[in-house]
């Protein structure tokens, strides 16, 4: 029995410090996004915006003129015409026919998540009707998950759409109310940034690795009955779904504000601590303790939300799609992962290192998280 428990230890030893040499290569830039305003009045007079982060233009144009590994304001000033003719190349704007833009010399530099974006402003005259459309190329060969938050405001409506790699053309009816397609957006939205967003995947996993135990006798043992399993992973889904729900709308709607920063780091915390219970076990009851960090993970999903932008129109619906969406990518997750846990439950290795693993992996990535968000 002894060597069987210096056996798993080593073993959990050797993984942890795999994870950790594998975890500190992995660390890397900040999701490729760039914002697309267009405002386009009732006799077809265009006006845009759009920003672009200096790491893709880096990625894209050889203009790194101190070869230094980043773009600075000077290099992209002394550069600005190939620049320019870099994004004028890779956006057509249409309404039955080109829109002829005509992007302006003097740019501007802004901040979205702490990194450095370039703003370029254009104009353009299109026809007074018909469909928009938009035909975005740029940054897809060195990004394929490169996406573009795309505003287009009329006198009578304001739209918000995401391109990606998968959809790189946009065709908008501006005759007709967008609450049908802005609430599919968002819907869509939200279940692609769970399945995206690692952290608060992690965080579902750590709790459910145990879901389908007991602890007894400073042992894990199987819950030997699923309704009692499904009962308790309802009972701790439940509170978590409440507490984001109820933070991403607050923050959403401006009533919270906190620095994402910190939130940022509050999350990181909240899946290492999830990962250290399941190893040593403190709280054995996760329902309030999840219900509490469910109100950090809210307002990550905000943050992300806010740099979607809201149509100002259609705030609210926006918010409540993005939110439904956010619950269908964590049912999806739910259902993949749980059988297999409900399989694994009487199997020893599970009960006896598998779940212990796991959860120091999930603790690994926290770590290092936690210390990059710090």
């Amino acid at each position: 029995m002894n060597l069987t428990k210096w056996f798993f230890t080593a073993a959990k030893s050797v993984v942890l410090l795999s994870l950790l040499i594998i975890s500190h290569a992995s660390i890397a830039h900040q999701m490729s996004t760039s914002y697309l305003s267009v405002n386009l009045d009732q006799q077809g007079q265009l006006q845009g915006a759009w920003q672009v982060r200096f790491f893709d233009l880096y990625q894209v144009i050889d203009i790194d003129q101190n070869q230094n590994g980043q773009l600075t304001w000077n290099e992209l000033q002394r550069n600005q015409a190939v620049v320019t003719q870099y994004l004028q190349s890779n956006l057509i704007i249409s309404r039955n026919q080109d829109c002829k833009l005509v992007f302006d010399v003097a740019q501007q530099v802004d901040q979205h998540v702490n990194e450095d974006y370039l703003v370029i402003s254009f104009s353009g005259q299109c026809q007074s009707d018909g469909a928009l459309k938009i035909d975005y190329q740029a940054f897809f060969d060195v990004d394929a998950d490169h996406k573009s938050i795309v505003t287009i405001d009329t006198p009578e409506y304001q739209y918000t759409r995401v391109i990606s790699n998968d959809n790189r053309t946009l065709l908008m009816n501006l005759t007709e109310s967008s609450t049908y397609d802005t609430f599919a957006e968002y819907v869509y939205q939200g279940m692609i940034h769970i399945w995206k967003g690692t952290d608060h995947i992690l965080f579902l996993l750590a709790l459910l690795l145990t879901c389908v135990l007991i602890r007894e006798q400073k042992n894990w043992q199987a819950i030997e009955s699923p309704v009692k399993i499904i009962k308790q992973t309802a009972w701790i889904i439940t509170a978590f779904t409440l507490a984001h729900s109820v933070t991403l709308t607050a923050t959403a709607l401006g009533i919270l504000d906190f620095s994402s920063h910190w939130v940022e780091l509050g999350i990181a915390l909240s899946v290492l601590f999830a990962a250290l219970n399941n190893i040593w076990p403190i709280v054995l009851r996760l329902g309030w303790i999840t219900f509490g960090f469910g109100l950090l993970h809210g307002m990550g999903f905000a943050g992300v939300l806010g740099e979607l932008g809201l149509p100002e129109n259609q705030k609210l619906l926006a918010i409540l799609a993005f939110n439904l969406g956010v619950e269908v990518g964590q049912l999806a997750i739910l259902a993949v992962v749980l059988p297999i846990l409900i399989f694994c439950r009487h199997q020893q290795w599970y009960r006896v290192w598998g779940m212990q693993i796991g959860s120091v992996a999930i603790g690994i990535m926290a770590v290092q998280w936690s210390v990059e968000r710090f």
